[in-house]
């Protein structure tokens, strides 16, 4: 069903980070360009929404993960601003509540997939299970779970199974998935990190807690490789995407998605002929008012 991007991940467990570009592989793209770009597919994306709403039988979900500053929250701004939000379901996960932490760790997402006909997207997801509480181990602490493996590999590795047997599940009943992993350069995210304190616009977007996060940069990168290999999958692939250049970034993004959508190919439902045999006389009646 996907077709071929230079970031699509491949399924075969060998993904290697230090591959993965932060900056565009066809670099030579003209801003001009990537712009008519992102206004066209966001126009496509709006078309093949409505269609996949009206269709009611299948739904897109679509995960974001990144670091801190990588664009997440402007990426889907700037995609889906011409998508019918009556179609489109938006959820950002962030410290699990003590409800939350009262069940399973894919509960919290679970109860959040979107319905028939739409578009859901997850702002970070249930990825967070293998990725931060990876690298603070500490966390799992609150969680109440009936026992740990003496290896924390094999949690990680049960964890992997448990959410590539809920993306199958989810593939199978009508929901395609899409991950997509925006990654930023710990250069480009210092140049953002200093954006956010000289302009008062947005110091509300930083947190000295994104500082002690970046701290443990190294560790984080480990668990996305891991995470990444393990997961992308035929059926629901990860896209590793350069996020150093926010515009590219956006563009390429909303491309997979209208591609992904077309090869969906949703369509308008049919009128069946009795209701159609109607269309005169409800015509006429109308008229004559």
């Amino acid at each position: 069903m996907f077709l071929n991007s230079p970031y699509l991940v491949s399924s075969g467990g060998d993904f290697d980070l230090s591959n993965a570009s932060t900056i565009p592989l066809d670099s030579h793209l003209t801003k001009g360009y990537v712009k008519d770009e992102l206004r066209k597919y966001t126009k496509q994306l709006g078309d093949l929404q409505h269609k996949l709403y009206a269709e009611d039988t299948r739904s897109l979900l679509i995960v974001f993960q990144a670091m801190d500053a990588a664009g997440k929250d402007s990426t889907i701004r700037a995609v889906m601003k011409g998508v019918n939000p009556a179609g489109t379901q938006v959820f950002s996960f962030k410290k699990p509540s003590s409800e939350e932490l009262d069940h399973d760790f894919l509960w919290r997402t679970t109860k959040c997939m979107p319905e028939r006909g739409r578009i859901g997207i997850f702002n970070r997801s249930y990825y967070e299970e293998t990725l931060v509480v990876r690298v603070h181990p500490e966390y799992l602490n609150y969680q109440r779970l009936p026992s740990l493996p003496i290896n924390l590999d094999d949690l990680w590795t049960q964890r992997f199974e448990s959410i590539n047997a809920l993306e199958k599940h989810l593939v199978r009943n009508g929901t395609a998935v899409l991950k997509f992993w925006l990654n930023v350069s710990k250069g480009e995210q210092k140049r953002r990190f200093l954006s956010r304190l000289d302009d008062p616009h947005k110091h509300w977007k930083f947190s000295s807690a994104d500082i002690k996060e970046r701290g443990h940069w190294d560790d984080y990168m480990n668990a996305y490789q891991e995470t990444i290999r393990a997961t992308s999958t035929e059926h629901a692939p990860w896209f590793a995407i350069p996020a150093d250049d926010k515009k590219y970034m956006r563009m390429t993004v909303a491309k997979i998605m209208v591609e992904t959508l077309q090869s969906l190919n949703p369509q308008f439902p049919e009128v069946d002929n009795k209701e159609r045999s109607k269309f005169d006389e409800m015509r006429s009646l109308l008229e004559s008012e």
